[in-house]
């Protein structure tokens, strides 16, 4: 006869309790859940309120869009094009923002003297001055470059400006009384501790780069997904046009939880 422990015999041997698939992935549960009775919700509104295809569209015909974008293959391409300008644009704004957020807080005076100006910019509508870059760098590449790189360089500078100034004092000064020199503190001592800011700049960065290829491709450019998205409201085609926000959703959710992810891995002390 098989004798079956209680859970306080379980706990007693020190063997952990199996958890239920439902209870190890309950916050994902949730907002699946969640996501899913919006998306019902919705689509049950029209059920009582006349429904009118030139104002808003339903979660079904949306559904349906997306399918006839994704066989047509322009939602690809108009991604692939998208891609690279976002690219260039986060790349150019990590270096230039993590390297002066380092040096404004490693160099006090620097520091003083640039935090209010990076603080008026990053407290205004940058998105305005979209048709002003576009008078000066005219339709095409590298306005929507500028664009992005603009609206996402700010988060790297002060999160990078915020971990330099957290360094330790004690790491500086065991590297300078070990004979390092200027370089082996930004190698060795900043950057190392800089890194975890960084990684949570980028996930503030990634949103506002995503604002950025959006806005600029619909000032500056005659295609990618901004364009398709511009273009489907004017032709009243709010199915599709949908289709192609609802993708641009997806993609920033993944890419964030991608950034989160990494940022758990690499620095597990961090994780909250």
């Amino acid at each position: 006869m098989e004798i079956v422990p209680t859970p306080a015999q379980e706990a007693d041997s020190g063997e952990a309790p199996r958890r239920s698939f439902a209870a190890r992935h309950r916050d994902k549960l949730l907002g699946i859940l969640a996501v899913v009775l919006f998306f019902a919700a919705w689509q049950a509104i029209f059920l009582v309120v006349p429904f009118n295809k030139l104002f808003i569209s339903k979660p079904d015909l949306i559904v349906l869009g997306l399918i006839d974008l994704i066989k047509s293959g322009a939602l690809l391409r108009d991604l692939a094009v998208s891609a690279i300008p976002f690219i260039c644009g986060m790349a150019l704004a990590t270096v230039v923002g993590v390297a002066l957020g380092i040096v404004m807080g490693w160099r006090r005076r620097v520091g003083l003297a640039l935090d209010p100006l990076m603080t008026v910019f990053y407290a205004s509508p940058l998105v305005a001055l979209s048709p002003l870059i576009v008078v000066y760098f005219g339709v095409g590449f590298g306005a929507k470059i500028l664009i992005i790189f603009f609206l996402s360089v700010f988060p790297f500078i002060f999160n990078a400006y915020a971990g330099v100034r957290a360094v330790d004092p004690l790491l500086i000064n065991v590297v300078r009384s070990m004979g390092g020199r200027e370089i082996d503190l930004y190698l060795k001592v900043l950057m190392p501790s800089v890194l975890p800011y960084i990684v949570a700049g980028a996930r503030i960065a990634i949103g506002r780069a995503l604002i950025g290829v959006l806005v600029g491709e619909f000032f500056a450019a005659s295609e990618g997904i901004g364009y398709a998205i511009a273009r489907f409201g004017d032709l009243y085609a709010l199915d599709k046009m949908f289709a192609c926000i609802l993708v641009i959703m997806v993609i920033a959710v993944a890419m964030t939880e991608g950034i989160r992810w990494a940022e758990r891995t690499a620095f597990p002390w961090r994780a909250q």
